[in-house]
């Protein structure tokens, strides 16, 4: 596995950071109506609060349902993601079909547990109505060098999931390294994620700039080698409109348009949902 850099022939660019603002300072040029109703629907809309219940989710879900009713032309986002024991109530209220029903798992957010228990973990979040599931790498075994292990978790969980969408939560705030990024980004897609994440969020510095051009750079040379797309999703402190469109305008930078949409493009939002939507309605939401 730790060939694996040297398989897709990647290299660590010079100036990562100077390039990354570029895109970031440019990425005003999507400020628009039609971007900004685009960038709502690749929304993950995520609550993970401690004191989560039904009452509150099905709140959540009500204001869901009626998005499109309230604003005239604007598609729906791409996912409602809670914790297990709420993944029922989700798929019980959300009337509208093409939002999926997402969940945190295995072990979330540290991935400190069994493998048998993440797996089964899996299997219950998925049997109970999910159709995503946002798993953490085990970071232990990774920065023990153990990259089978790593390897052998995530596909074991794939396995487990079948045709349901894998999302792999690298952690590149604790990562801290960018070959370690390039790295753990190639082990999770080799092993079948079909999305690479940046963070759960429980940690700082959680979504940057610099991890996701770097997590877009290796989907792209994997794609190059096997024809196999793989979906990104920054997470972790973007509340902005603006923070997001950066994302946004990275991802658009390295991987091209075709991955400006919901099965290969995610941005994580709690707070960023109705910022975003101030921004279309051009009101405070």
């Amino acid at each position: 596995m730790e060939n694996l850099i040297d398989k897709y022939s990647l290299n660590l660019e010079e100036g990562i950071e100077q390039k990354v603002k570029v895109i970031a300072n440019n990425s005003h040029q999507y400020f628009e109506q039609e971007r900004l109703k685009q960038l709502f629907r690749l929304l993950d809309l995520t609550s993970l609060n401690t004191d989560d219940n039904k009452p509150f989710i099905q709140k959540l879900c009500d204001k869901v349902n009626h998005v499109e009713e309230h604003f005239d032309g604007l598609r729906n986002v791409a996912a409602v993601c809670v914790y297990p024991p709420l993944v029922e109530t989700v798929r019980k209220n959300l009337e509208d079909d093409s939002v999926q029903v997402a969940s945190v798992g295995a072990g979330f957010p540290t991935s400190q547990t069994y493998l048998s228990i993440k797996k089964a973990e899996c299997k219950e979040i998925i049997n109970h109505g999910a159709d995503e599931v946002d798993v953490v790498l085990p970071l232990g075994a990774f920065f023990a060098g153990d990259y089978d292990y790593v390897y052998k978790e995530i596909k074991e969980i794939k396995e487990t999931l079948g045709n349901k969408k894998l999302k792999v939560i690298l952690e590149t705030g604790i990562l801290n390294d960018y070959k370690n990024i390039q790295l753990a980004s190639l082990i999770a897609m080799e092993a079948g994620a079909d999305f690479i994440k940046t963070s759960a969020g429980k940690h700082k510095p959680a979504a940057t700039y610099d991890a996701v051009y770097i997590m877009a750079q290796a989907i792209k040379a994997f794609y190059k080698q096997t024809g196999k797309t793989t979906g990104i999703k920054p997470a972790g402190g973007i509340s902005t409109t603006e923070d997001a469109l950066s994302y946004y305008a990275i991802v658009n930078e390295i991987l091209g348009e075709q991955w400006l949409n919901s099965s290969l493009f995610r941005c994580r939002a709690s707070r960023l949902a109705n910022d975003l939507l101030g921004h279309i309605r051009q009101q405070e939401i």
